[in-house]
This record gives C-alpha cells, sequence and structure tokens, in this order.
C-alpha cells in the first residue's frame, strides 16, 4: 500500500507553528527577560529537534548540512515561492534551522527585529553597506573603520560610482551633519575603535542622520552585549562573529542585525544576492560558542582591566587606550554607552625603544602570541600603526610617545600573564640598553 500523501497548504501557514516561518520580531520572545537569559535561551525550540514520538529532544540544535529543500506538494511550493527568501526554507544557500537558530538567537540578545549570516565578518559589512546603497550615492565612515571595509569602499563602491567620505572617530554632531550631501544614504560608525579605541557619541551621530532620513550602520564587534547599539539609536548591528561569539578562534562568520523588518528584508536580500552564506558546521559552532557569552565577557573584562591597570604603572607606557579606565579621555561617554568592557585595548611605549629591542619582547612572549584578530580564549599581542588606515585625522602620538601596540587580553590566570609581559619589558629594556 501506497504511502498517504502530507495533507496540501492550502493557506499560509501560521507564522507562530513554527521558528522558521516567523522572519519578523525575532527578538520579541525572550524581551522580558535579561541579556544573560537571551544568550543562554535564544533560538532554542526542543520540540522542533526532534522526529522522536515521545517528544524526547536535544540541548543544542543539530546540524543540517542542506542544499536541495524539498517540498511535499505543489502548494507547498507556491507558498515558498511567494515571498522567498522570507517563507522559511526554500534552499540551502538561503538557511536552515541551524543557521535560523543562531539569527534568532543574537537577535534576541541585541533586540533586533531579525538577523542574517554571512560567511566572515568582511562580508557582513560588505552586504549591509550594498543593502542601502546605488551608483550615485555617497556614505560616511568611520575614519577608524576596520581596514578591509575601507579598502570596499575605495575601490569596490568606488568602481560601481558610490562615494565615501572619512570622519574623524572623535567629530562632533555639527562637523558630521556638514558632511552630509543630499545623496548621502547612510554613516558606518564603530566604537570603540579596535586600534586606538576612541568612542564615539553614537546616540548624538544617530539623531544627527535620523534627522537626514539616513541609515546608522555600527560595527558592534568590540562587544556585543555591552553596548545596545538599537536602543542607542542604531538600525543595522554588525558583528563579526568569528571573534567573541564564536570565542574559540576556529570559525569565520559575520552577523548582520536589523532594528526593524523593512530593515532586515533589504539586508536578507542583500546577502542572498552576494549569496555569501556560511556552512552549517561554522553556525553549530558560533551557536554554542555564544551560550557561553556572557561569563567570557566578563572574564575577559575582569582580567583586562587588572592588566590594563598594571601596564599604566610601568615606566616603559607612555599611555594605556582602555575606554574602561578613568585616564580615558572619553571615559565618561563610554559609561552612558557601554554596559562593560572587553578584552581589547592598546597601549603606547615611551619614546626611544629601539624595533629590535622590541621585536625581542615580542619574540619571547610565551602566553601572549601575535594574530590578527581577537574575541578567542587566547592571549594576543602585536604592535600596530594607527596612522597607516587613517586619511583625515592622524592618531596625535604626542613628544615623548613610541610605538603603539594592541593586546587582547584571554582567559589565562591574570598572574601567569603579568608575568610574560614583565619578562617581555625587561627583554625589551635589556636589548635596548645594549
Amino acid at each position: 500500500m501506497s504511502q498517504q500523501a502530507p495533507s496540501s497548504v492550502d493557506s499560509a501557514p501560521d507564522p507562530s507553528s513554527h521558528s522558521t516561518l516567523r522572519t519578523s520580531g525575532k527578538n520579541l520572545e525572550l524581551s522580558h527577560v535579561n541579556v544573560d537569559t537571551r544568550i543562554v535561551h535564544g533560538g532554542v525550540h526542543k520540540d522542533e529537534w526532534t522526529t522522536d514520538p515521545l517528544k524526547r529532544s536535544v540541548v543544542n540544535p543539530p546540524v543540517y548540512h542542506a542544499s536541495t529543500v524539498t517540498f511535499p506538494n505543489v502548494k507547498a511550493l507556491r507558498f515558498a515561492s511567494s515571498d522567498w527568501p522570507f517563507t522559511g526554507m526554500w534552499y540551502g544557500r538561503h538557511g536552515n534551522p541551524t543557521t535560523f537558530a543562531l539569527e534568532e538567537a543574537f537577535s534576541a540578545i541585541e533586540g533586533a527585529d531579525n538577523a542574517c549570516l554571512t560567511s566572515s565578518g568582511v562580508a557582513a559589512v560588505n552586504a549591509a553597506l550594498l543593502a542601502f546603497v546605488q551608483s550615485g550615492d555617497h556614505v560616511l565612515i568611520t575614519d577608524a573603520v576596520y581596514d578591509p571595509t575601507r579598502s570596499f569602499c575605495d575601490v569596490f563602491l568606488k568602481r560601481f560610482g558610490v562615494g565615501t567620505t572619512y570622519f574623524s572617530p572623535v567629530a562632533s554632531c555639527d562637523e558630521v551633519r556638514e558632511l552630509i550631501r543630499p545623496n548621502t544614504k547612510l554613516i558606518l560608525v564603530e566604537s570603540p575603535a579596535s586600534l586606538s579605541f576612541e568612542v564615539m557619541d553614537v546616540p548624538t551621530i544617530a539623531q544627527v542622520a535620523h534627522e537626514h532620513n539616513l541609515k546608522v550602520l555600527i560595527d558592534n564587534t568590540w562587544g556585543p552585549t555591552l553596548l545596545s547599539p538599537f536602543e542607542n539609536g542604531c538600525d543595522v548591528s554588525i558583528n563579526a562573529a568569528t571573534k567573541y561569539i564564536g570565542g574559540h578562534s576556529d570559525l569565520m562568520m559575520g552577523i548582520v542585525a536589523a532594528k526593524d523588518r523593512e530593515t532586515y528584508r533589504a539586508i536578507k536580500n542583500s546577502v542572498v544576492q552576494l549569496g555569501c552564506p556560511p556552512g552549517s558546521d561554522d553556525a553549530y559552532l558560533a551557536l554554542r560558542g555564544l551560550r557561553t557569552l556572557g561569563v567570557r565577557l566578563r572574564q575577559h573584562e575582569q582580567s583586562a582591566l587588572r592588566i590594563a591597570k598594571w601596564l599604566e604603572n610601568r615606566l616603559e607606557v607612555k599611555r594605556v587606550m582602555h575606554p574602561g579606565l578613568p585616564s580615558h579621555p572619553q571615559h565618561e561617554l563610554f559609561k552612558r554607552q557601554f554596559k562593560g568592557s572587553s578584552g581589547l585595548f592598546g597601549f603606547q611605549l615611551i619614546e626611544g625603544f629601539s624595533q629590535d629591542a622590541l621585536d625581542s619582547m615580542l619574540d619571547g612572549m610565551k602566553l601572549h602570541a601575535m594574530g590578527f584578530s581577537w574575541g578567542g580564549f587566547e592571549s594576543l599581542l602585536m604592535q600596530n600603526n594607527i596612522n597607516s588606515y587613517r586619511t583625515v585625522q592622524k592618531w596625535k602620538y604626542g613628544d615623548g610617545y613610541g610605538q603603539t601596540m594592541r593586546i587582547h587580553v584571554g582567559l589565562e590566570d591574570v598572574d601567569d600573564l603579568i608575568k610574560d609581559l614583565d619578562e617581555g619589558f625587561d627583554r625589551l629594556n635589556r636589548l635596548n640598553k645594549t
């Protein structure tokens, strides 16, 4: 006897009947609880992750490896086609239950209507920018922006007739307002700056932008959950999930979250047209990493502040660029916008250390590795040149100031990290005297 065919879909299904059908309001289910609870429970639908007759389920969503999505009948196919890719599963490139779970979880912690995954943080920024511009448009970008984003604006967008103007990360609202043109479509901010750690007045800039009907995009990678982008006036929040969300330095991923349904649809269409989704295995790893984000960030913050204060007392250090310290020039602004700090900050040596001495310091580090990222469990330390990426307002190194360093304080024991740094300063001083 042949198996009975599934019942036909006579009308659009109830979006509340399954999480993958609901493409708007993904933050609402957990909006009444605090962020740590949202981190743990966001995107969790255990009843949907099982075919067990007794409804036994699992803690984490399964990894769906899928390209082809099959439909039980023509009406189901027609429903999926009616508003794709906003009707749940359509084709593997546009999402599956694993990726949808991560998008919902991130929406919950950001307070977003919905979110889109991409294959990297760079892809997330690029897709978000392209969602709102066309040939002949103009964008405003912070001069402290992530260098690949600057390259995308200066090369790719320029090639297609989109102009870019950079502005100082500490520009006043009046200075930003003067840069807005009739064809300006958006402003991209990043706070704190990931090399120099200036803090931007995000709410004020957003107010100016909205007076001119501009979208406000923020790169919020420095500390997800520490700044609430939509409460501070942003329309789009971009995060390199490669870093703190993944948390283990073993995946590449970006997430773009949108404040409202219209903005989300523009971003989702951009991601679909660019064809830059992540793999399901990476989405699974990012979702697993996200569940411990709260406790990891608190440890990063505590350890980093202790090391930052220790560095302030080193004779070799001229200044420490950590917005959580009272010595930071925008500390009060930082406290008004942020709920805490992360493990990433910078410091500047006094003038006079040779490059060979600094190389010796870095080469001998036992616990601080050199790498172009942050957000993992491991500590990193690298020299950087802030002004190599600036075009508007150069970083003021100042008289008596030497090389700049960026440090990410990981989850190791702080006393061990301080010992490693102390031994590094010994090498710096010893070689500099020879």
